[in-house]
């Protein structure tokens, strides 16, 4: 399965995924959130997987900071992550997750941090950051889905609080949000 860099001519394909794979109303804004994010970041990291010519995976590093006690870090928010419904389960999101990670590696990004299922993301090598002294933006973030992976540029000084880009404040897209009451 070929995984590369999302061009502009995928954008579509893109968010329809997300909005095929996140569903409902929700689809919508993780869409509208990877529009933004490239272009407030362009250096983004957008990789799609291809599968019988069609985009059948996306995923998204973007720059965010670590507040760390010596100085602000640069590292890397994993977020969206989506694969078409009918293809899930055969190692489209790892293999993206797993090419994301080796590039980010290369240009030597010490870490990367995301919101999502331990049971998922920990076979990516992904572990609760606040066992290994980060914190965490928001406080709607379940301490167990707000991970991290430290890569080779990663050192013992770096610790603190996470803090995301303003793209991600500005289309609410951090922490579990509750059920609004009717």
């Amino acid at each position: 399965m070929p995984i590369r860099t999302e061009q502009p001519s995928d954008h579509a394909a893109v968010g329809a995924l997300h909005r095929a794979a996140f569903g409902g109303g929700h689809g919508g804004t993780v869409a509208g959130l990877v529009d933004a994010l490239r272009r407030d970041d362009p250096a983004t990291l957008s990789l799609v997987a291809e599968e019988d010519g069609e985009i059948a995976g996306h995923v998204m590093f973007s720059r965010c900071l670590l507040d760390a006690p010596h100085r602000l870090v640069a590292v890397q928010s994993l977020s969206p992550l989506a694969v078409a419904p009918h293809r899930q389960r055969r190692g489209i999101g790892a293999a993206l997750i797993q090419a994301g990670l080796r590039r980010l590696d290369e240009r030597g990004v010490p870490l990367v941090f995301l919101e999502g299922d331990p049971g998922y993301y920990s076979r990516a090598g992904f572990a609760p950051a606040g066992d290994h002294g980060f914190r965490k933006p928001s406080l709607r973030i379940p301490d167990q889905g707000f991970q991290v992976v430290r890569l080779s540029a990663y050192e013992p000084w770096m610790t603190g609080t996470f803090v995301y880009s303003a793209t991600f404040w500005d289309h609410d897209c951090v922490g579990l949000r509750e059920p609004p009451h009717v």
